[in-house]
């Protein structure tokens, strides 16, 4: 699974961040760079995701909500 979906996530990104505290999650994100995934392949893993709408912290890191009260915030951070 580890190795997977670091492939395809090599296949969106140049270089994601991986966290490793163990041995293996180093040795599987170095064979996710050996692997290579067809389009199939993509296809396949891509085709049962459902975008959903972004909440909370990111959500609110817009123009339009800079001066809005937030959990994170006093309201006064510039964008």
């Amino acid at each position: 699974m580890t190795e997977i979906s670091l492939a395809w996530l090599l296949t969106k990104v140049t270089s994601p961040v991986v966290g490793a505290t163990k041995l293996h999650h180093i040795e599987g994100a170095a064979k996710a760079v050996k692997l290579t995934l067809s389009v199939e392949e993509i296809f396949y893993l891509e085709g049962l995701y459902v975008p959903h709408r972004l909440v909370g912290v990111i959500a609110q890191n817009t123009q339009n909500s800079a001066k809005e009260s937030h959990v994170w915030s006093a309201g006064y951070q510039k964008i």
